[in-house]
């Protein structure tokens, strides 16, 4: 049995106190993963939180399946500030990436079964000079990974893939593209037939404006970038169906139809999906030679520290790195 690798995320934020409560649910299980984080802040953060957390360094994420049971197994990385929660301190930066850079390490030489990472603060690295947009670009080329990597948020629910993702909605409009559309479907469906073991994934693909544009008098985009993006893809063998307005393809009735939906905006896929599911909700990376998974939320700095955060998503995220990972291995 190999470990998941667990990132530190922001040491500001809710990460400790989510891997300490995951630790508790999942200890008498079969699930084992390895913190890659400081052990120093994790023994304080269970002191004052009053969980009873025994922390244990190890070595090497081997040593860390045996022991899981009795002790949240840590493999070390040194923070350079004391963290405050609820603010981000660049100096810790190099601590965040580098339980990052340790942790995707692992996955790619075997010794993890995949990564999964806590919440990061983007300004926060920024500030230190960090030049990726987020972890999904970071993993990109930390991996060597080719051809597009997308963000799928997935619950037992819903599916959903943004094409434009981290954009203003205005600037999001104008670089969707065909193309972008049909890359993200063609990765979407390679990664639900090998990783999710759906033979024949439906994909259902959102129109942009209301009404899916009522036949172009509400805006032209469906007929002119996403129905040719559809006739390219079921040209691929692909059983795609749209363009579906967006105001009715989330009911229920309009889920069972299809096993992930291809929202062109980041809002159009993640609001559906929290507001469904937000408890469960879990971001995955299509397209990395490695199984990474987060939380569907961020580092909730205005209640980091006050013991009161939900570590469902992150348990969630757990749980499927390990389904994703036994059907790749």
């Amino acid at each position: 049995m190999k470990p998941l690798a667990l990132t530190m995320g922001d040491p500001a934020g809710v990460g400790g106190e989510l891997t300490l409560r995951a630790w508790l649910a999942l200890r008498g299980g079969e699930l084992r993963f390895v913190a890659l984080d400081d052990p120093v802040r994790l023994d304080r953060l269970a002191r004052t939180m009053g969980l009873d957390v025994p922390i244990r360094t190890v070595a090497s994420a081997a040593e860390a399946v045996a022991g899981f049971p009795s002790a949240l197994p840590v493999l070390p990385v040194h923070l350079d500030a004391s963290p405050v929660p609820g603010r981000p301190d660049p100096a810790n930066a190099k601590a965040v990436i580098g339980s990052i850079e340790r942790a995707t390490r692992l996955a790619l030489d075997g010794e993890a079964a995949g990564v999964v990472t806590n919440p990061i603060n983007k300004a926060a690295l920024y500030r230190s000079g960090f030049a990726y947009p987020g972890h999904t670009e970071f993993l990109a080329a930390l991996t060597g990974a080719t051809g597009q990597q997308i963000m799928m948020l997935a619950s037992p629910m819903l599916r959903v893939v943004p094409v434009t993702v981290h954009a203003s909605l205005r600037d999001s409009i104008a670089m969707l593209t065909t193309e972008m559309i049909v890359a993200a479907a063609r990765t979407t469906a390679r990664a639900l037939r090998r990783e999710f073991g759906i033979a024949s994934p439906r994909l259902a693909i959102a129109g942009l404006n209301p009404h899916a544009g009522e036949q172009g008098a509400l805006g032209n985009e469906e007929s002119i970038l996403i129905q040719p993006a559809i006739e390219a893809l079921a040209a691929d063998g692909i059983d795609v169906s749209g363009p579906w307005p967006p105001d009715t393809m989330f009911t229920a009735k309009a889920r069972s139809r299809y096993d992930a939906a291809i929202c062109m905006y980041h809002d159009q896929a993640l609001i559906p999906l929290k507001t469904l599911d937000m408890d469960h909700g879990v971001n995955v990376t299509l397209g990395l030679p490695i199984v990474r998974t987060s939380p569907d939320h961020g580092t909730a700095f205005d209640i980091a520290g006050k013991g009161i955060a939900e570590p469902a998503s992150l348990i969630a995220a757990i749980g499927l790195a390990a389904e994703l990972a036994h059907r790749v291995a």
